[in-house]
């Protein structure tokens, strides 16, 4: 005699609960690097042009070291 089994699994709610967990935190990622960013590029921005060059940079660097991912 053959048994039939009927009931249903739910294999996709795993993995989408699992894409938006990953969504979430990729988008919280994206706000802390964003919020870093502008942190470095508001302190850069304050100081003078001596103080900039006692670090070896020039005013024109600032956009690029807050881009970047050296500081991180």
């Amino acid at each position: 005699m053959a048994a039939l089994d009927t009931t249903r699994t739910t294999y996709g709610t795993a993995s989408a609960v699992n894409r938006t967990i990953v969504f979430l935190t990729d988008l919280v990622a994206s706000f802390v690097s964003w919020n870093d960013s502008r942190v470095t590029r508001k302190a850069l921005s304050s100081l003078s042009d001596r103080e900039l060059e006692d670090i070896g940079l020039i005013r024109g660097d600032i956009d690029y070291v807050a881009n970047s991912y050296l500081i991180r």
